[in-house]
């Protein structure tokens, strides 16, 4: 009996264009998630570029009353470090801290230890929790309240000049008899001074609206931003950024330990990331709760109709053949054309699988080389579907022969 012996390729090999076919789609999905991504991103940052920034003309950047403060002498100098901040401290600077949260609690104690006795103004915009008691001692963030127009009541020149302004935000509070509270909001200040050595002071800022682009003509905001940044020849605007050598200092030197150091890092992730990881990790939860759960005990149920076996067969041939699975095909030809012949030759049902006992009986009865049998019955899977017809011809042809032999 002649045979032929397969090539080495499987069914399990894919081809390129296969692999594509198969991955185009989950490629094509990625790239639409990347699209959606970037575009709502772009969408959605348009108005938070160059927030506070003195340069930025974006309705958030503060590069109007940058603008109006150089009109009036006074000098604006953008500084991105502390080295940089401290640096410029001095009694006839201003030194404005735009995002004084971002600092860590190291770099928090060494911006209050270089201002504290410098006789200039520090002001501080919207600080918040721990790096309110950090950088101005004896003062305390109470609550958080809604921007509106708001008037001063207090005796804050500044303040009373300008009239009412759009104040609100982080409001706090202080037991300091010499602190000027103005702006309140149910007893609390959302704008604070507080006196320092010689003429200097600190000035807490519970909102940064008046200082933006987009409200700078509105109410007395431009008054009010004008008067606490412009009482010096200079203004040091420092915009913290996250690559400053100074973020990574001392644990030791900030008296609180790694752990301060930890929660000041901690405290620089935006807490919408945080929100959405935590909806993650629940909708992740909820997902595998529902694959988990238990459908009771398997309950048999008769068929609603016959099958024919050889639409059985027909459609198992046709998922072979979609899925490229030539061996898996082949292996249930060998199978079932031994299990049929092994009767035959009087091998036992247990033993049509074992190629020790099944081939000595057919190379018996037919006279065929053991080497052509072997591989006819128990060879690998065929390299193509030309072979695999084959493969079902000769098997069909041994067991013609064994029945009639």
């Amino acid at each position: 009996m002649t045979t032929t012996t397969p090539g080495p390729t499987t069914s399990a090999s894919r081809t390129p264009r296969q692999v594509w076919e198969r991955v185009r789609g989950l490629l094509l999905a990625a790239l639409i998630l990347l699209v959606a991504g970037v575009t709502l991103a772009a969408v959605r940052s348009g108005g938070q570029h160059g927030r506070l920034d003195p340069r930025s003309g974006d309705p958030n950047g503060s590069r109007a009353v940058a603008e109006l403060l150089k009109d009036r002498g006074v000098a604006v100098d953008v500084v991105t470090t502390l080295d940089e901040a401290t640096g410029a401290t001095g009694p006839d600077t201003t030194l404005l801290v735009a995002a004084p949260d971002m600092l860590t609690a190291h770099q928090q104690k060494r911006l209050h230890a270089a201002t504290a006795g410098s006789a200039g103004r520090t002001v501080l915009v919207a600080p918040g929790g721990s790096a309110v008691a950090r950088l101005v001692p004896g003062v305390r963030q109470e609550a958080r309240g809604p921007v509106t127009a708001r008037p001063p009541r207090c005796e804050l020149p500044a303040a009373r000049v300008a009239g009412t302004t759009d104040m609100g935000g982080v409001l706090y509070a202080t037991d300091a008899h010499e602190a000027t509270s103005c702006y309140p909001d149910d007893e609390l200040a959302s704008l604070l001074v507080l006196p320092g050595r010689g003429k200097g002071d600190t000035v807490l800022l519970g909102s940064a609206d008046i200082l933006h682009n987009d409200r700078l003509d509105q109410q007395g905001n431009a008054s009010l931003g004008l008067q606490l940044l412009g009482s010096r020849t200079h203004l040091a605007w420092y915009l913290p950024s996250l690559d400053d050598p100074s973020a990574v200092g001392d644990g030791a030197d900030s008296g609180d330990g790694g752990a301060a150091e930890e929660s000041g890092l901690i405290g620089l992730i935006p807490s919408g990331w945080l929100w959405g990881t935590l909806q993650l990790a629940l909708a992740a939860a909820l997902a595998a709760i529902w694959r988990a759960r238990r459908f009771g005990p398997l309950v048999t149920e008769r068929l609603p109709v016959a099958i024919r076996a050889s639409e059985s067969t027909e459609g198992r041939a046709r998922l072979y053949r979609k899925a490229d699975a030539r061996d898996r095909a082949a292996a249930t030809l060998r199978a079932a054309t031994r299990t049929r012949i092994a009767p035959l030759l009087g091998v036992a049902p247990r033993d049509t699988d074992s190629l020790a006992l099944l081939l000595p009986a057919v190379t018996a009865r037919l006279g065929s080389t053991g080497s052509d049998l072997s591989s006819l019955l128990f060879g690998p899977a065929p390299a193509d579907d030309a072979a695999l017809v084959l493969l079902t011809d000769q098997l069909d042809a041994l067991e013609r022969e064994v029945r009639t032999s």
